[in-house]
């Protein structure tokens, strides 16, 4: 007698929702099985930020007229530590062809990784500027300021990074370049972030710079993770 056939199963494809809490669940515990990488970028704002006492003098007038620019620029610098490895990591092993041929965009896939990046790297530094700040004798009338400056800046630095790391991710040793290529992307950003905490110490109005940066991280949720998207395609063909 003929055996029957059981009828063909199809797998669903998996939904952006469950795609996304599995590539974030995934860096998240790549992230904690490297933690001293989380450390570095933490540790290098601390010692950019010490040095500026030592060598300019305990001058609480002094430092405190330069704090806001020291702080975005220790921080900005700290961000670009982990750039690098942002795609490189799944280059090297192959996960980044599987991410190209997933059921779900790939923009989406990227806007999950640099949540994760943002996460691990630049969270803490944003918890850490608390301290950082009262390091250099900055007001602390002024510290919601650059609190709000960075919660604004540092999720747009990330996006403008990625798309950066996408152009340079097939490239060997390639930090420099990077580095050539981010930093004047970021100038704007670390002109409003910095210059919003300025404005604050003269009494000027903080509120253009602080929107300005609001349309700008709206303008790159967008458009980044896309050009990040045709950035890695271009890189793997």
């Amino acid at each position: 007698m003929p055996t029957e056939r059981a009828p063909a199963i199809d797998a669903a494809p998996p939904s952006l929702a469950g795609a996304g809490r599995a590539l974030f669940a995934r860096d998240l515990a790549l992230a904690w099985r490297r933690r001293g990488d989380i450390a570095q970028p933490l540790v290098f704002a601390l010692l950019v930020v010490t040095l500026f006492p030592l060598a300019l003098g305990n001058d609480p007038a002094l430092l405190a007229r330069i704090a806001p620019a020291v702080l975005w620029v220790a921080l900005l610098l700290a961000n670009m530590l982990g750039l690098d490895g942002l795609f490189r990591g799944d280059a090297e092993d192959g996960s980044l062809e599987q991410m190209l041929l997933a059921p779900v965009p790939l923009a989406w896939l990227l806007a999950v990784r640099v949540a994760g990046h943002w996460l691990t790297t630049s969270l803490p530094l944003l918890l850490a500027a608390p301290v950082l700040a009262e390091m250099l004798h900055l007001p602390r009338a002024q510290l919601g300021v650059l609190m709000m400056s960075l919660a604004l800046g540092t999720p747009l630095l990330a996006l403008i990074g990625s798309v950066v790391a996408a152009l340079t991710v097939g490239m060997k040793r390639s930090g420099m370049i990077l580095a050539l290529l981010a930093l004047p992307l970021y100038v704007p950003v670390l002109v409003f972030g910095a210059g919003s905490v300025m404005a604050s110490s003269e009494g000027l109005p903080v509120l253009v710079p602080l929107l300005l940066l609001g349309a700008g991280l709206a303008l790159a949720l967008v458009l980044a993770p896309l050009a990040a998207a045709a950035a890695l395609r271009i890189a793997v063909t």
